[in-house]
């Protein structure tokens, strides 16, 4: 099969590898749609931590954001699964440990994470092996291009849900990119007053394009009580900016990583009686995510500028965006397609 490879930092193939067998207990899934990540961006730059840890390394094939079809199925895997449309986990925990038991399985120290750690390939190529237990069923209602979506979706629905929006409360949310977008989305469909702040002229006229009437820079933020404040960006700066920013008693929501460390003072996160909460992984949201798409309270298709082929991977993950690309912010890859 034909698979995107990442040999090394900005350097890369398309190049035929043999197709994944299921091993007891996984199944094989024909891809139809993967989304590109700011963390794959990390990885062909080389300045993903995971390279630097010891947890990720060359040659490796990325795309933990996915869609597809059961194709075949391993030893002791229901065959009911083949044929059936699904997404998939990117987070697999040992299943053993603590952490894994009271069901926290995506911080498992001894995860994999499809097309990110520990050699688990990924889903930028025509098929990909998983466990069965990572699939998460799709109905009709939700296509490759949402089903794609589920995974940043999932990331972003439990970042809203940390806010803990009630109706009519005042959430910023800071870094209006593919999880900012999707978080507003999510806590307007909570009932929130949203308000979106970027330094990206094109993002913020995007985002008012999706009907958030609230949109601002830094320096035209208007000074509001804000119940909430979710900060999706990589910015540094940033999370401290977040803690100045909510209401005594509010919450703020960390999840944006910035390339070096940030800083906040917990003096300040005291004695506004905040609460903080940081985010990792959709894991938890998945099921959530997937009813909000089918019931159409959150549609994320607008965010898909393009779709292309396996051979655009290189230049997308380099920055470049493909001819007569819509304003969004995600590019979807369908490794089908020869472009």
């Amino acid at each position: 099969m034909r698979a995107f490879v990442l040999t090394a930092p900005g350097c890369y193939e398309v190049r035929e590898v043999q197709a994944p067998v299921p091993a007891a207990g996984e199944v094989v899934v024909d891809v139809e749609r993967a989304g590109v990540c700011g963390t794959d961006m990390e990885f062909f730059t080389g300045e993903m931590a995971y390279l630097h840890q010891g947890h990720s390394s060359f040659p490796m094939r990325l795309g933990h954001e996915w869609s597809g079809r059961v194709a075949a199925v391993g030893a002791g895997v229901d065959p009911a699964w083949t044929g059936r449309r699904v997404m998939g986990d990117t987070m697999l925990g040992c299943g053993t440990c603590r952490r894994c038991r009271r069901g926290h399985r995506h911080v498992c120290q001894r995860r994999q994470e499809v097309g990110v750690r520990d050699g688990r390939p990924g889903a930028l190529a025509e098929q990909l092996a998983v466990p069965v237990s990572s699939l998460h069923a799709l109905p009709d209602t939700v296509d490759a291009v949402l089903g794609a979506l589920v995974e940043p979706g999932g990331n972003a629905l439990r970042a809203a849900q940390a806010a803990d929006p009630a109706p009519g409360d005042r959430v910023l949310v800071l870094g209006p990119g593919t999880i900012g977008v999707l978080v507003a989305m999510f806590a307007r469909a909570a009932g929130a007053e949203v308000h979106l702040m970027g330094n990206n002229e094109a993002s913020l006229a995007f985002s008012g394009a999706l009907g958030f009437a609230h949109v601002w820079c830094e320096d035209t933020l208007p000074e509001l009580p804000f119940d909430a404040v979710i900060d999706a960006s990589n910015a540094a700066q940033l999370p401290s900016l977040a803690l100045d920013l909510v209401e005594p008693g509010g919450r703020v929501v960390y999840i944006g990583l910035a390339g070096e460390p940030s800083r906040i003072d917990t003096r300040t996160l005291a004695l506004k009686d905040v609460t903080a909460v940081g985010i990792l992984s959709a894991s938890p949201g998945l099921d959530a995510t997937i009813r909000a798409y089918a019931d159409g309270s959150v549609d994320p298709r607008p965010l898909v500028a393009a779709t292309v082929g396996l051979g655009q991977v290189g230049a997308v993950l380099a920055g470049r965006r493909p001819p007569g690309a819509g304003p969004g912010p995600k590019i979807h890859i369908d490794p089908r397609l020869e472009r």
